[in-house]
């Protein structure tokens, strides 16, 4: 047997420049989400800051269009049970592959709490009976916010009882469910695109008689695929993490996927195999956002982290704001109340990398704009330079 090809750390940081269209910029939002294989979306503000950082020709009106004209891009909840910004085409595997398995442990969950709640002597068939009412309701208006999903089904605001012992009513747990299962789509935000709150359309609003349904595990191969084309070489844990797959489900779509075993560096990996050796890109600086798809794409992250775990993420495990250099983290930054983007180097890159961190700080204030952002989750480095 041949000894699996050594990819080192070098290696993998070239390939992160150009994978991520970093080091090769994208054209603009569909592009940007398509190496990307999805955007975060947890944090509204993420969706444009990620697009801004990898296409330099894009600004805030190109993404607003791919996501609310176009439709190129589409806004569902998927992997880990967090929102997402995919491709219109790729929106189908990660409904077969992730969403429909995040439907059903929320639906099990929600039916628990309607029972606790004593909502109903048949929780699940009441839950059904509303989840149709509420779709019907969105497909009458074509488009709503939840509260005049509300005003049309009052039963959205029936008090459901949470452990320990918070009541909250079921509107955004219904919602939710319902997207999960690929019925309804979050739309256009109802202030500024760094707003939490949304519009909702019918599925069909997109893909006319609903979202393709595609085999699960053709759609866990093609979902291993792509992940490894953005993300390889990589270990199979990282894979297993960043889908929220059992470890067989895990092992199996890589082995569909046609995935080769490589060695990281004296640690077991995998990657594709037509994935070519990859050269040294251009030098590169980025300044990627709270919750970018770059930094939350592996569980383990020292290759590229190194020693700035601490300033960087907040106590759950959320990453804000990061500079890069060259494949790996090198500093941190935040907006201003001014609206400046003020910057810190955790490491000396050199005068020319440091002169192009701070270029490329003006040039992403610029196309921010007067909007202030705040990330949904602020860590230690942010809030510092926020002040």
């Amino acid at each position: 047997m041949a000894a699996a090809r050594v990819i080192t750390t070098a290696e993998r940081r070239a390939r992160l420049g150009t994978a991520h269209r970093l080091a090769v910029p994208a054209s603009g939002a569909l592009d940007a989400a398509d190496a990307m294989v999805a955007l975060h979306a947890t944090d509204p503000a993420t969706i444009v800051l990620s697009v801004l950082a990898r296409a330099p020709s894009a600004d805030v009106a190109d993404v607003e269009k791919a996501l609310y004209v176009d439709r190129s891009v589409v806004r569902m909840l998927s992997m880990r049970r967090t929102v997402w910004v995919t491709p219109r085409e790729r929106a189908p595997v990660l409904q077969a592959a992730c969403s429909r398995d995040v439907a059903a442990r929320q639906r099990r969950l929600l039916v628990q709490h309607l029972t606790r709640s004593d909502v109903h002597p048949d929780p699940g068939a009441w839950l059904e009976a509303l989840e149709e009412r509420t779709v019907a309701a969105l497909n009458a208006r074509g488009e709503a916010t939840a509260a005049e999903l509300v005003a049309e089904v009052p039963e959205l605001r029936t008090p459901i009882s949470l452990p320990p012992d918070v009541v909250q009513h079921a509107t955004s747990r219904v919602l939710n469910l319902l997207s999960a299962d690929g019925h309804i789509l979050r739309g256009r935000p109802l202030g500024s695109w760094t707003s939490t709150q949304y519009r909702w359309s019918p599925t069909g609003s997109v893909w006319p008689g609903g979202m393709p349904e595609l085999d699960p595990a053709a759609a866990y191969a093609q979902l291993a695929r792509d992940w490894l084309r953005t993300f390889g070489p990589a270990p199979a844990s990282d894979l297993q993490w960043w889908a929220g797959w059992p470890i067989t489900r895990t092992r199996a779509a890589l082995a569909a996927a046609g995935a080769v075993a490589v060695d990281l560096d004296g640690e077991p990996g995998f990657d594709l195999p037509d994935a070519e050796t990859a050269g040294q890109p251009r030098p590169w600086v980025a300044l990627l956002p709270a919750l970018d798809p770059t930094p939350m794409g592996w569980q383990r992250r020292d290759w590229y982290l190194g020693e700035h775990k601490a300033p960087l993420f907040d106590r759950t495990g959320n990453i804000g704001p990061t500079v890069w250099s060259d494949g790996r983290i090198v500093g941190g930054w935040a907006q201003t109340p001014t609206g400046t983007l003020a910057v810190r180097l955790l490491e000396d890159i050199g005068a020319e990398a440091t002169a192009a961190v701070h270029a490329e700080a003006e040039r992403l204030a610029a196309k921010i704009g007067p909007v202030r952002v705040v990330p949904r989750f602020r860590t230690p480095l942010e809030r510092e330079l926020a002040r």
